[in-house]
């Protein structure tokens, strides 16, 4: 039997295949101008105009949609909601790095704009059978069996009618790496969310501009949750699977809660 540190080293070169960018959705506004940009574990189409980008100070971002075809009609009311909620918070995550974030486009506030264009489901038998042979790979790598979920994705910033940044992206989860195994047939695509919100923030932002200190009491993005979720690591850590519902952005109506309830604070207080 091989010793896990050989097995790994023996399939670790694999863990670093690189998708190609998915073909036009057509949800864009425009797609003249988009040129293959490498990435380690994901293939993307990028194009962008620093000059108009220097401008921008303020950003909306509109609610996310799944476009309409088979890529994404197969997925249940639930799992769409996880998505769409998940990709609105990281795109605001980044964002709110990079520029103010505006609740509604205006005069001085450009629109950012996404898609969901496909999900590949993940395989659930296949993902239990890789958590278990994870037991036998300590560390971050894990090795994936059987069907691996996908995910593709789009997204534009506009002034107005014009567009002056957009990216294509997908990824698809690789056989070894740091994708983790789940028993949701969204869990790939839900994990690649992040990564997708990381791709569009460097494609929207201004080069050598220095990143926001984002403050917890004044965070933009607090509807969504804490940004750093450590539930999900350690569900991962026990089980070896990626959990949706310990990992996935706070829902709208968890928000209206916390709001409802921060308001109702300095009531509660008096005597």
């Amino acid at each position: 039997m091989l010793k896990p540190a050989l097995a790994l080293a023996l399939i670790l070169p694999l863990a670093a295949c690189a998708s190609t960018p998915p073909k036009p959705s057509g949800f864009l506004s425009r797609y003249d101008g988009l040129h293959e940009k490498k990435a380690m574990r994901a293939g993307q189409s990028v194009r962008s105009d620093p000059a108009a980008l220097a401008r921008v100070k303020k950003v909306a971002i509109a609610p996310p949609i799944i476009a309409d075809g088979p890529g994404g009609n197969w997925m249940g009311e639930k799992g769409r909601t996880l998505i769409l909620r998940e990709m609105e918070a990281q795109l605001c995550f980044e964002l709110s790095e990079r520029y103010d974030i505006a609740a509604a486009p205006g005069p001085g506030t450009v629109l950012v704009r996404s898609a969901v264009t496909r999900v590949k489901p993940t395989g659930q038998t296949a993902s239990m059978a890789s958590a278990a042979v994870g037991f036998f790979i300590p560390g971050p790598i894990g090795v994936r069996t059987g069907a691996r979920g996908a995910l593709a994705a789009e997204a534009e910033m506009m002034d107005g009618n014009r567009q002056i940044a957009a990216i294509i992206w997908r990824r698809k989860a690789n056989t070894v790496g740091t994708d983790n195994p789940s028993l949701s047939e969204i869990g790939d695509a839900l994990q690649f969310v992040e990564p997708f919100a990381d791709a569009v923030g460097r494609t929207m932002e201004v080069k050598d501009a220095e990143k926001k200190k984002i403050e917890s009491a004044t965070d933009p993005c607090a509807q969504y949750g804490p940004r750093i979720r450590p539930e999900g690591w350690v569900a991962k850590f026990a089980t070896g699977l990626y959990v949706p519902e310990l990992s996935k952005a706070q829902t709208e109506e968890k928000a209206e809660e916390k709001a409802e309830e921060k308001r109702t604070e300095p009531e509660a207080k008096q005597p």
